[in-house]
């Protein structure tokens, strides 16, 4: 009785603290045949600017933080949703693998010193799907902390992008990069199927044990905060069947991800930052699929990777989603994308 009483108290004051971040959520459904599906809601107060891209393997990329950026140029081509036309929030590559930036209000990052490379916040997600086929590589690369994270103020805000990234792939595998008090920290395995937002990552697993303790067929937590979202999340993804058809699979992590969603209009008296879902995306690693679904559009999308020229030299495309992604779309949309220049990456 004592420890359960100690974990309530833990319980309540990582709720009051989750309060204050935006609401974003991340899930990984592990299904059979080697079926893995990465779901993931994007929650802001206001349009997030959102259009979908295809960039080709071969373009030359900076870091966009100054003189000593890190550079590259990109092995595997990508579809990406955009934050502001600045940034890349989402994504999956041809090869599989999957990025999602959500936000971390708790997030601090190193000190920008000059004479270590450097990359804005702005290209962080995109460099993973430039340059890594699976999660294990990507793990193995960051762990010589080969640049630092540099990060600027949220386009038409005063306060700091402060966000967490979450990697997926094809077989399974999952990895949480954070960075706690200037400190990169990793997260890797495929247990770790769920990402919110605050608290940090630890505290979030201790409050999900606390409620797996309770069983989620007895009771769930039902608000749109951040812990709550987690643990709803945490149980369903694996309480869903496992089944074989990949379109009743698609549909139970559909389910998911719109079960942690919060309503749209939704607004928290005294909690700004708790906000309305503005779309969700669905990357089927197996199927090499990528799906959309505006809050504000009848219909569900996609982009079949199968159907779409990565090749170098390949023209970048867009798919104008329109003013809060109210641009009505249905089926495979990968021949409607139309060729367009590139757009800059938020540079620091």
């Amino acid at each position: 009785m004592k420890s359960r009483h100690l974990a309530g108290i833990l319980l309540a004051g990582l709720m009051v603290s989750s309060s204050l971040a935006d609401a974003c959520t991340r899930v990984v459904y592990l299904g059979d045949n080697g079926d893995v599906i990465t779901a993931r809601s994007m929650d802001w107060k206001v349009d997030v600017a959102t259009n979908l891209w295809i960039f080709p393997r071969g373009m030359k990329r900076s870091g966009e933080a100054g003189p000593n950026s890190v550079a590259w140029t990109s092995r595997y081509g990508s579809v990406i949703a955009t934050g502001y036309e600045v940034s890349t929030t989402d994504g999956m590559n041809e090869k599989g693998l999957s990025a999602n930036l959500l936000w971390l209000v708790e997030s601090e990052y190193p000190k920008h010193d000059a004479r270590k490379p450097a990359m804005s916040i702005a290209i962080w997600a995109q460099y993973m799907l430039d340059n890594f086929a699976t999660v294990d590589e990507a793990v193995k690369a960051l762990a010589s902390e080969p640049f630092i994270v540099v990060t600027d103020a949220v386009p038409g805000e005063s306060r700091l992008a402060t966000l967490h990234l979450s990697l997926s792939d094809a077989t399974g595998d999952s990895a949480i990069v954070e960075y706690i008090g200037g400190k990169q920290v990793i997260h890797h395995g495929r247990q770790y199927q769920v990402m919110t937002n605050s608290p940090i990552f630890d505290q979030q697993l201790a409050l999900n044990a606390y409620w797996k303790q309770i069983g989620g067929t007895t009771m769930l937590p039902g608000t749109n905060r951040s812990a709550d979202r987690f643990a709803r999340a945490s149980f369903y993804i694996n309480a869903i069947p496992k089944s074989e058809d990949p379109v009743v699979a698609l549909a139970s992590v559909f389910s998911v991800i719109r079960n942690a969603s919060v309503p749209f209009g939704i607004t928290t008296p005294g909690e700004p930052n708790i906000s309305s879902t503005r779309w969700r995306t669905v990357a089927d690693h197996k199927r090499r699929l990528y799906f959309f679904e505006s809050a504000l559009t009848p219909n569900t999308f996609w982009v079949d990777l199968n159907d779409v020229d990565f090749s170098p030299g390949a023209s970048p495309k867009k798919l104008d989603l329109g003013a809060d992604q109210r641009n009505v779309f249905a089926g495979n949309t990968a021949a409607k994308f139309v060729d367009a220049p590139p757009f800059p990456f938020l540079g620091l």
